[in-house]
């Protein structure tokens, strides 16, 4: 499975998903490109789309794009942060992609 890092993730945590192919917008050379371009690119190559931006659900329509998107809600965007959502991050990604827009941390929704 493909998984691409947003820009506003701690590139770190890659290390953290070692069972998925896992790149960073930065690898693909993308930095500095809007979200709705960037997932445009990112569903074109890519299996999941992972980001902090808590904005991103309300600035792009997501159906749109054929890609699971992850908003990952830490405490903060911080590694240490992240890392504590991993474990949820690999249960969804072993199920079928039946939802569009998963999001972990404290007080989440699937929507």
């Amino acid at each position: 499975m493909r998984v691409l890092l947003d820009e506003c993730v701690d590139i770190r945590l890659a290390a953290s998903l070692t069972t998925f192919d896992v790149r960073t917008v930065a690898d693909q050379g993308w930095l500095g490109i809007s979200n709705g371009q960037l997932l445009a690119l990112a569903a074109a190559e890519f299996d999941a789309f992972v980001t902090v931006d808590r904005n991103l659900p309300f600035q792009q329509h997501l159906p749109k794009f054929d890609i699971a998107v992850i908003l990952l809600r830490a405490k903060t965007n911080r590694l240490e942060d992240l890392v504590l959502l991993v474990p949820d991050f690999f249960l969804t990604m072993t199920v079928t992609f039946i939802v569009l827009l998963f999001i972990f941390g404290p007080n989440s929704n699937t929507y």
